[in-house]
């Protein structure tokens, strides 16, 4: 595939983690630059370990993939010795800014220095390549370690430079802890997933950074993700999905007890959910307590190349999150033709628009989902409404290569 647009010829990305479940959406933008022509280079800072591994796919970006840590002594000593003889100033450079506005005493100020050594790793295995820009996706350590290879690798006749994607919402609870503010003005480019999070950014960073920060939306590819062969659906019963991580911020609790209530009110509702995490013992633990074991399904989980089976298999999505930035995964369900159910809050709205690609309910509010998801039980008709209506809405703004396309134009100009 052949972009339109300009984009960079090389580009590093650096990870917290990759590959991931919870990342798939950073493993499609690489699939997707690649296939325009992009030469791009990962870096995990910790290495996937095999139980992330659930596709062919995985493990071809495994083996291509550097990770930074663990590493060894060697590698370090020959980092920071290149370092010393090819960028000495960009390497007190670096050690200044990995200094600069840390909160708290002496061991946030040791990991800067960690960040420096991840630093070093990285720029070591890029500096003989053509590779001069770096892509971090979250404001987190991955950030921090791209933002000093830029700094420690740029010197006259030789610049290099940074961009990060910002999702939210972790980050914005401790603005200084992640030293937003510095990454914001260190970074030569800035992409925000929704306006509601480029409006937090912009809270956050001097007005002479706003201009910085472009709104590219992550998307997904609806020609894969798309209506199942038809079923036959059934009045006062509805199967419910929810894909995510099995953590208290995607509220599934609310959802097994509103499966509890509809029981009570004599609706069929059952439920499957794909993911694991801290939260599945407690969850387990209270679908046996209000007698719904029986009714929910934990599938643990599931890789790309299996996900689609169990949309197709779906009336409905759920995802009662308390805090979203905008989910890929409510991407998928709506490009599946599957009425969402989710809530109200940070970046949701932008995808989902209240009775037209789904229904929008209360974050907390277990009341608010039990009618939800009793209406789209009762009613075949507003099932097949929302549904129609959610994938158009993301074939509109949410296509996989017009997200690309912006991206990589992004990163470009990021990049010059």
């Amino acid at each position: 595939m052949v972009s339109t647009h300009p984009i960079p010829e090389h580009v590093a990305y650096v990870v917290g983690d990759y590959p991931a479940p919870s990342h798939s959406f950073v493993q499609r933008e690489i699939v997707g630059l690649r296939a325009r022509g992009v030469d791009v280079t990962t870096f995990a800072i910790h290495a996937a370990p095999p139980e992330q591994l659930l596709t062919a796919l995985d493990h071809e970006e495994f083996a291509r993939t550097h990770a930074v840590l663990p590493t060894s002594r060697a590698a370090l000593v020959r980092a920071v010795r290149a370092a010393v003889r090819h960028r000495p100033a960009g390497l007190l450079r670096a050690l200044r800014l990995s200094q600069r506005a840390i909160p708290g005493g002496w061991r946030r100020r040791l990991w800067g220095l960690f960040y420096v050594a991840e630093a070093l790793l990285v720029w070591d295995r890029l500096r003989e390549t053509p590779t001069r820009h770096l892509h971090a996706h979250h404001g987190s350590q991955a950030a921090d370690v791209a933002m000093l290879v830029a700094t420690l690798a740029t010197r006259r006749g030789d610049r290099w430079t940074w961009s990060l994607t910002m999702h939210g919402p972790n980050e914005f609870y401790d603005v200084a802890h992640f030293r937003l503010a510095v990454k914001l003005h260190e970074a030569d480019g800035v992409v925000c997933i929704s306006h509601f999070c480029r409006s937090q950014l912009m809270s956050i960073a001097a007005p002479e950074d706003w201009a910085k920060m472009r709104l590219v939306r992550c998307g997904v590819d609806t020609e894969r993700f798309a209506p199942g062969p038809p079923r036959t659906a059934t009045a006062g019963s509805l199967r419910v999905l929810s894909v995510g991580r099995l953590v208290p911020v995607k509220g599934h609790a609310l959802l097994v007890r509103a499966i509890a209530a509809l029981r009570d009110d004599g609706t069929d509702v059952r439920a499957t959910l794909v993911g694991d995490g801290p939260e599945r013992e407690r969850l387990e633990r209270l679908a046996r307590d209000l007698r719904v074991a029986d009714r929910i399904t934990f599938a643990g989980a599931v890789g790309q190349d299996r996900i689609l089976s169990f949309f197709h298999e779906a009336d409905a999505f759920c995802l009662p999150s308390f805090a979203e930035g905008v989910p890929v995964v409510l991407m998928e369900a709506m490009a599946c033709e599957l009425p969402v159910v989710t809530t109200r809050t940070m970046g949701i709205p932008e995808l989902v628009e209240d009775e037209v690609g789904g229904l929008l309910v209360a974050p907390s509010s277990v009341p608010d989902l039990v009618q939800a998801l009793g209406r789209l039980a009762a009613d075949l008709g507003l099932r097949r409404r929302l549904g129609a209506g959610g994938r158009e809405r993301v074939r509109d703004e949410f296509e996989l290569g017009t997200t690309i396309d912006a991206l990589g134009a992004a990163l470009n100009d990021a990049a010059t």
